[in-house]
């Protein structure tokens, strides 16, 4: 163990209630003074021999101050954050109802049978443009086709997937 440290827990052994004392009457309970020895140990153990340390104890009693200290502070804002009274036993989903769910997979299953109804190139301007979500010139590029071609293709599929949509519904 490195000399600083090796000294260090040797002190924090032997003045280990009185550095649990001073930690009680910073933080305001014994549970919460023990957390801030146990951090006090950990943050020793750490501790490396450059630069070294002359008066190890006064370094011992300002480590313990300045952890409790901290652990009061991090206690406020963990009051703040949560003073807003109780959380409510149910909290809603933002998850849409079983009815919703089986209504929109209808309406996808429709849509998917008008895509199938449509011309192969069509079908295929369509899917690239609007579901890849491919610029015109890239699709046009793609399929050898002018972008005023695309846009035509385009036109035609979201025409007939509107209109069989809804038939299905006036049906």
């Amino acid at each position: 163990m490195r000399t600083n440290a090796a000294a260090l827990t040797q002190m924090l052994l032997n003045e280990r209630g009185a550095l649990v004392r001073l930690a009680q009457r910073i933080v305001g309970s014994a549970p919460a003074a023990e957390d801030v020895a146990q951090s006090l140990w950990f943050r020793v153990q750490r501790i490396e021999d450059e630069p070294p340390i002359l008066d190890k104890r006064a370094f011992l009693y300002r480590l313990v101050t300045n952890l409790a200290t901290d652990h009061v502070r991090a206690a406020t804002r963990h009051g703040r954050i949560f003073e807003s009274g109780e959380l409510p036993t149910e909290v809603k989903a933002d998850l849409p109802s079983a009815e919703t769910r089986m209504v929109d997979k209808e309406r996808l299953r429709r849509l998917e049978a008008a895509l199938e109804e449509l011309p192969l190139r069509c079908r295929q301007v369509f899917t690239l443009r609007r579901i890849d979500g491919l610029p015109v010139q890239e699709v046009a590029e793609r399929l050898g086709i002018t972008p005023n071609a695309v846009a035509k293709h385009v036109r035609i599929a979201v025409r007939h997937c509107h209109a069989r949509l809804q038939d299905d519904t006036d049906a």
